[in-house]
């Protein structure tokens, strides 16, 4: 027997168990009861005015030395922290404690951390990569974000996708389909067409884990093959162009099974870079099938002694635009320069050039494959026993649109290992979905400061987002509201790097804390903040960045729904977002940042003289970011059907441009400081025609975007009307899949096919739905021109405020659309959009009654003033004697979309016309035009619906004269059919009589 172990191991414990004892002494003291569940009541109290919940326990209390260490439940942990509420939290603990500790000191904890850890600028330890040159530099941008996110790139995706459920063996959506949207699509609305735009806007390099263009044509132009009878070419110059050694993209197959990586199908072209000398080029010239916006994309390889500043030109409809790529990052995947405008055809004036240009020669260039557009989804999947019941099942690919399938598609068409996309080795795509974007994260990142010691594409993560909207439902009418989740309880608390995963955290406090804000100042006062959790989701764990899911609402919840599916709270919420990813990341990098400007308001055009056209706005000052103030302007340009250029500064808000006789030009405007550029303006037109026969002025009146109409009918029904009133999307609508059929508030949900309340239908799901382009005049525009005439526009606050006299014009044309009185959500604020507010009324009677002429157009001009919540007697006598026109009926005037003329005195009136009246993918649908009637002597019925002969226009002559129609001009469906119409009230208006 060995005596000496046997004594040392008793030595050992008799010393583990002293130890114990003596922890056990040291921790004995403890505070009364009644202080302790004081201490508990009082922080359950100041925890309930941030967040609902449990109450908040104290698990234990600790004294070391003089310190009082108390340890609260995790509940504590779920509300915001900062310097004030910490402080307020420890004085007034410590007023609880008894007298004999008055001179200790005391620390609170709540899962694992004190909560003054929790205060979004304690961290020390940043999480700050090194930067070098970015992934992509757009070179024909006119400034530089240097207190935005200049040079930073950030990981964004917006929850799920279509998906293949091996089980059923057959494509299916990951959520149910409600409130005419699925999650799936839904958060597409946020991320898309704003979040992204206002991070790039700032300045940063976005990359997503999912098709971002809907753009449903897809080319692909290569140098080894081309399915799309598009053209690669090389140009010879000092160097000389070579295949490289690894294998590159190649589009071989037209649909790709489990494992295959088109990456590796083919090869890329390489060349050495010069500084002077004759440079060589490569193209890529597509072959467009149809006029229209586009996505480009580009690949290369990156390789050893890969050049930094890789000069890449897209020339498209707008010009050329200028990109600078770091190729000794993001090599073998798609990388995203933008969207750019083609005409239809293979044309050398639309292109992609790679130059072999750089600052220092000898490095190495490469080429690989361009994509253009967003194309279909060619991933073919088949259920894990492809043979069941005596069926085979083939491979089958979506037959969906490529944006709204799920990540994991998309990561295996853009090169990503399947070890990324595909964690449970083919055996579930639901779950390798939501898995593989935490693992993609890693991916592109590996090899950069992030992960130096992993393999990747080398791109430096500041951050990731998961942008979902959640499930669950209330009873009452409130709101489910926002949650954030981060996991930090991971790897010892740190990254990778060695940094403190404490810093997800903050992230998620500094999103959802601008969000909630955001919301409750802005639109509901009663917007519900729900807890910061700290758990162990795959998305927030996985990624060695700081990373936050965002549960925006509840899309199960119709309260919440009535909110989000207007596209003004989807764009605030994008802003509040992009604000905290700023705020998170200039903290990390110890700047100070700038928030982006709001779009300008009240523009105009006015002529300047025979060919010269002046340019007025006005900068919108944003009240809760005192930063965020313009210092310069951004002016487009745009000719003709081309496209907008790339823009050219101006230092104050007005500016003059010359221009051509007989031409369009439109024109936005973007406000700029150091934090990056805004959204731009609506989009004016002009044109001086060669021997004009009168001039006219286009008043833009229609700037309404909203979510479609709902209703609530006690506790019994409720829902979306689209029937109705679809509402306006902004721009374009990603997130629609058809009317909701079930209004019934008790029907409860059993599962994504019988969704309960809310279920709507699918007929429209893989349709981009037009709205409001915002760029009418240029429309009307076409229109007046055709006909002889010269015409210049302006928006509707520019009149409003005197900005454009209407005097000096003989017509004016006011555009009005689907404008309409519209609250959102459960309308706390006071509708906005009102067609004739108070005091454009005032305008257009002064303008009148000096002879001027007027034509109005829009699908809601009568039931807006007679048939709204708030209807004003001025309001009717306005319509009334000055306009001559009143209300007849709405919503039943026609279901036809059809209108034709009817006899009146006024002969030049001819013809018939088709509008669009469902949603669709050309121009926004009117559902519900009013029937108007004529007022007064000598006002009559110019036009009438076909399917029931209401009076769908009206027209006026006394001492001036106007016209009237129930349905806007801009949704005829055929240009001719415009062009005559707009030709008849030209020919009326402008006759002498």
């Amino acid at each position: 027997m060995n005596f000496s172990k046997i004594i040392k191991r008793s030595v050992s414990l008799l010393f583990i168990l002293i130890s114990c004892f003596s922890i056990h002494d040291l921790n004995a003291q403890t505070l009364p009861k009644n202080v302790i569940a004081n201490i508990g009541q009082y922080l359950t109290t100041a925890a309930r005015q941030e967040v609902a919940g449990k109450p908040i326990a104290i698990d234990s209390i600790r004294f070391v030395k003089k310190t009082i260490n108390i340890y609260a439940g995790v509940e504590l942990s779920y509300i915001p922290f900062r310097k004030n509420n910490v402080a307020t939290i420890y004085a007034q603990v410590k007023k609880r404690l008894p007298k004999e500790y008055a001179s200790y000191s005391l620390a609170i904890f709540s899962d694992k951390y004190k909560i003054e850890d929790y205060i979004p600028s304690s961290l020390n330890d940043r999480f700050a990569n090194k930067l070098d040159k970015p992934l992509i530099t757009n070179i024909s941008r006119p400034f530089e974000a240097d207190r935005g996110l200049q040079g930073h790139h950030l990981a964004v995706w917006q929850s799920h996708g279509w998906y293949y459920e091996q089980k059923l063996g057959k494509w299916q959506w990951q959520r149910a389909r409600i409130f005419q949207t699925v999650e799936d699509l839904y958060t597409q609305s946020y991320v898309l067409p704003y979040l992204v735009p206002m991070l790039e806007n700032a300045g940063a390099n976005v990359l997503l884990p999912r098709e971002r263009d809907a753009q449903s044509h897809e080319i692909i132009i290569d140098n080894d093959h081309n399915r799309s009878q598009s053209t690669y070419k090389e140009k010879k110059g000092k160097e000389k162009w070579n295949d490289g050694e690894t294998p590159g993209f190649a589009n071989l197959k037209g649909n790709y099974q489990a494992g295959e990586n088109p990456f590796k199908m083919g090869t890329f072209r390489e060349i050495p870079t010069i500084s002077k000398g004759k440079e060589s080029f490569c193209e890529w010239i597509p072959n467009i099938p149809e006029t229209g916006k586009y996505g480009v994309y580009i690949s290369y390889q990156t390789v050893e002694n890969s050049t930094d500043d890789a000069l890449y030109t897209v020339y498209h409809l707008g010009g050329e635009t200028e990109f600078k790529i770091n190729q000794q990052m993001g090599g073998g995947t798609w990388i995203f320069l933008g969207y750019f405008s083609f005409e239809e055809g293979m044309n050398d004036d639309y292109k992609v050039v790679l130059s072999n240009r750089s600052h220092r020669s000898g490095r190495v260039l490469t080429a690989d494959a361009v994509k253009i557009g967003g194309g279909m989804g060619n991933i073919a999947r088949v259920p894990l026993n492809n043979e069941t019941n005596a069926i085979t099942y083939k491979p089958t690919i979506s037959n969906y649109p490529r944006y709204a399938e799920g990540s994991r598609y998309w990561l295996q068409w853009a090169g990503v290992p399947d070890t990324v996309y595909s964690r449970t080795a083919g055996e579930n795509d639901y779950s390798d979905d939501f898995q593989s974007r935490g693992f993609w994260v890693n991916y592109i990142a590996g090899g950069s400061s992030v992960l130096p010691e992993k393999g990747g594409l080398n791109i430096p993560i500041d951050l990731a987002m998961a942008f979902h909207s959640d499930a669950g439902t209330t009873p009452n009418d409130s709101i489910i509201g926002t949650l954030g989740i981060c996991m930090t309880h991971f790897n010892d608390e740190k990254f990778e790097n060695g940094k403190p995963r404490l810093a997800s955290r903050h992230l998620a406090d500094m999103i959802t804390d601008e969000v909630i804000n955001d919301i409750r100042q802005n639109y509901e006062p009663k917007w519900t903040r729900r807890p910061i959790w700290n758990r162990s989701y795959s998305e927030a764990r996985v990624p060695e960045v700081p990373t936050m899911l965002l549960e925006l609402l509840s899309h199960q919840n119709f309260a919440d729904m009535r909110y989000g599916l207007d596209p003004r709270f989807q764009f605030m919420v994008s802003r509040s977002v992009y604000k905290g990813m700023l705020k998170f990341v200039a903290h990390q990098y110890d700047y100070d940042y700038v928030v982006q400007p709001l779009p300008v308001t009240s523009f105009s055009l006015e002529f300047a003289g025979d060919t010269e056209v002046r340019l007025n706005w006005i900068p919108t000052l944003d009240s809760t970011e005192p930063t965020a103030k313009p210092t310069k302007y951004i002016v487009y340009m745009r000719v003709d059907n081309g496209d907008f250029d790339n823009g050219e500064i101006v230092p104050y808000s007005n500016a003059q441009v010359s221009i051509e006789k007989d031409k369009i030009y439109s024109f936005k405007v973007a406000a700029v400081n150091d934090g990056g550029e805004s959204f731009p303006s609506e989009i004016l037109s002009v044109c001086r025609k060669s021997n004009e026969k009168g001039n006219v002025l286009v008043v833009n009146g229609f700037d309404r975007i909203s979510a479609p109409i709902s209703f609530t009918a006690q506790d019994s029904i409720a829902g979306f009307l689209d029937a109705i009133d679809h509402g306006v999307p902004d721009k374009n609508q990603y997130n629609y899949t058809g009317s909701q059929y079930e209004f019934r508030r008790a029907i409860p949900y059993m599962g994504n096919d019988t969704p309960g309340f809310g279920g709507s239908n699918s007929d429209y799901e893989t349709t981009v739905v037009a709205g409001n382009t915002f760029d009418y005049p240029f429309l009307h525009g076409k229109s007046i021109v055709k006909a002889g005439y010269s015409f210049v526009s302006s928006s509707r606050d520019a009149v409003i405020n005197g900005q454009t006299k209407l005097a000096k014009y003989q017509l004016v044309n006011l555009i009005l659309g689907k404008q309409r009185q519209t609250n959102i959500g459960r309308g706390y604020f006071v509708p906005d959009f009102k067609t004739f507010p108070k005091e454009l009324q005032t305008k257009i009677t002064v303008y009148c009654r000096q002879g001027g002429n007027i034509f109005v157009s829009g699908a809601f001009v009568g039931s807006d003033l007679w048939n709204s919540e708030n209807v004003l007697d001025e309001d009717l006598a306005f319509a009334s004697s000055v306009l001559k026109y009143r209300w007849r009926v709405g919503l039943a005037a026609t279901t036809a979309g059809n209108v034709k003329y009817a006899a009146s005195p006024f002969s030049m009136f001819k013809g018939q016309m088709d509008f669009y009246n469902k949603p669709n993918t050309e121009s926004y649908g009117v559902e519900a035009p009013d029937a108007l009637e004529p007022l007064g002597d000598n006002s009559y019925t110019i036009y009438r619906y076909s399917d029931n002969n209401l009076s769908a226009g009206v027209a006026s002559q006394t001492n001036y004269k106007t016209c009237v129609l129930g349905f806007p001009f801009e949704v005829i469906e055929e240009e001719d059919q415009r062009n005559d119409l707009m030709k008849s009230i030209l020919s009326f208006m402008f006759r002498k009589d």
